[in-house]
C-alpha cells in the first residue's frame, strides 16, 4: 500500500512539472511579415453549421491578407448552404463546395477535407472547425512561424469558450490531461512519433508537403484525424508544433453538458494513445489517488500533496487561459466526469456504436 501511495505522489510530481514546462515555455506566435503572404487556402468542413458558419466568415471577410475560403458542405439539412452562398455574393473570396455523397471507408470530416484540398489553390491549407472564431492577425503570424521554424504542420488549440455549468464541468479536462502530460516544446523538439499533438479546428499545412502525402486521404477511416495526422507527419520525418493560449483564436465546442460528453468521449482516447488501460489507470491514480495518500501518509504529506494537485489546477488553467477559481472549484467533479468520459468510449468502442452528428463513425 505504501508503494501505491509512492507512485500516486510521484505521478502529481510528474504532472506538475509538465504543467510548469508548458507554462513556462509556452510558444507564442511571432509578429507578422510586413511583406505580403503568398496565398493561403482556408478549408471549412461544415455539417449543419448554420449557428456558427456565418461567424466564421464574418471574421474571415475581416482578414485583408491573400486568402481563398473554401467551405464544403457536407450533406447539411439545415441553413448552412444558403447562408455560405449569401456570404460569398460580397466576397468573392468565398466559395461553396458540395457533398456528392461519402465513400465507404471514410469518416465525414476526412472526406470533407481531403476534397477541400483537391480544388485549394493556397501554397498553404488552413483547415479551420466552423464554430472557431478568429481575429485577423493569426493567419499572418502562423505563416511567419511556419516560414521561420520550417514546419510542415501548425496546430493551435484554441481558447475554448464555456457558458453553461455543463461545459465548465467537461470542457477543462481536455487541456487537464493535454498539458500535465505531454510538453507541447517537446512536439517540435524531438522527432519521437508518440510525443505528438494536434488540434483539428486549427491545423495550417504547408500545401507542397500536404498534397505529396495527402494525410486526410491517409488516415480516412480514423474518428480523431488531428493527432494520427501529427504522428504520420512525424514517422515521415515532418516538423511539426502544436500551441495552445493564443488571444486570436476561440472556439465554443458544445452547448451543454451532454452534448460535451458525447462530443469528448468520442476522442478521449486518443490523449492516451488510444489504450483504455492506460486511460482508466490515468483516471484512477489522478482522480481516487488522494484517497491512498490520506490513509496511508502522514498528514503533512496529505496537505502538500493537496497543494501539489491545486497547484496544477491553477498552472494548466493559466496556460490555457482559462478561469482559475472555476476549475479549483469543480477539479474534481471535472475529474469525475472525464472518468464518465472514458467509460463512455469504453461502452461504444466495445459496442460499436459510437455517432457523431448523424453518421456512425469508425470505433478504432
Amino acid at each position: 500500500m505504501e508503494a501505491i501511495t509512492y507512485i500516486v505522489f510521484a505521478f502529481a510530481l510528474v504532472q506538475l512539472a509538465v504543467s510548469l514546462i508548458n507554462l513556462v515555455f509556452r510558444q507564442r506566435l511571432p509578429k507578422a511579415a510586413t511583406e505580403p503572404i503568398e496565398l493561403v487556402s482556408v478549408l471549412i468542413p461544415a455539417r449543419n453549421e448554420e449557428q456558427n458558419i456565418g461567424n466564421l466568415l464574418s471574421d474571415l471577410k475581416e482578414c485583408h491578407q491573400n486568402i481563398e475560403v473554401l467551405v464544403y458542405n457536407d450533406q447539411s439539412t439545415d441553413q448552412t448552404a444558403s447562408i455560405v452562398e449569401e456570404i460569398s455574393q460580397t466576397d468573392p473570396r468565398v466559395q461553396l463546395l458540395h457533398s456528392d455523397g461519402l465513400p465507404e471507408n471514410w469518416t465525414g470530416k476526412n472526406h470533407a477535407c481531403y476534397s477541400l484540398s483537391q480544388k485549394a489553390k493556397g501554397q498553404y491549407l488552413l483547415f479551420l472547425d466552423a464554430d472557431v472564431r478568429i481575429t485577423s492577425e493569426i493567419i499572418p503570424q502562423c505563416i511567419a512561424m511556419m516560414k521561420s521554424q520550417n514546419l510542415a504542420l501548425l496546430s493551435i488549440f484554441p481558447q475554448q469558450v464555456m457558458k453553461t455549468r455543463g461545459e465548465k464541468l467537461t470542457v477543462p479536462v481536455m487541456n487537464y490531461v493535454l498539458l500535465t502530460l505531454l510538453p507541447l516544446i517537446l512536439v517540435k523538439k524531438l522527432a519521437f512519433p508518440s510525443l505528438s499533438a494536434a488540434n483539428g479546428q486549427f491545423m495550417l499545412f504547408n500545401a507542397e508537403t500536404y498534397k505529396k502525402w495527402q494525410p486526410h486521404r491517409y488516415i480516412r477511416n480514423k474518428r480523431v484525424e488531428d493527432i494520427a495526422i501529427a504522428r504520420f507527419f512525424k514517422h515521415n520525418k515532418a516538423k511539426i508544433a502544436c500551441l495552445t493560449g493564443t488571444d486570436h483564436i476561440r472556439c465554443r465546442m458544445y452547448t451543454g453538458y451532454s452534448d460535451a460528453m458525447n462530443g469528448l468521449s468520442r476522442s478521449v482516447l486518443m490523449f492516451f494513445g488510444n489504450s483504455a488501460p492506460v486511460a482508466i489507470l490515468f483516471w484512477l491514480i489522478t482522480t481516487l489517488g488522494f484517497l491512498m495518500v490520506a490513509f496511508t501518509a502522514p498528514w503533512q504529506i496529505l496537505i502538500i500533496y493537496l497543494l501539489i494537485l491545486g497547484a496544477i489546477r491553477v498552472i494548466v488553467s493559466m496556460s490555457s487561459r482559462q478561469a482559475v477559481v472555476t476549475n479549483l472549484i469543480w477539479g474534481f467533479v471535472q475529474k469525475i466526469n472525464l472518468g464518465i468520459m472514458i467509460g463512455k468510449a469504453i461502452r461504444s468502442r466495445s459496442l460499436k456504436t459510437l455517432e457523431w452528428k448523424g453518421r456512425a463513425v469508425p470505433s478504432s
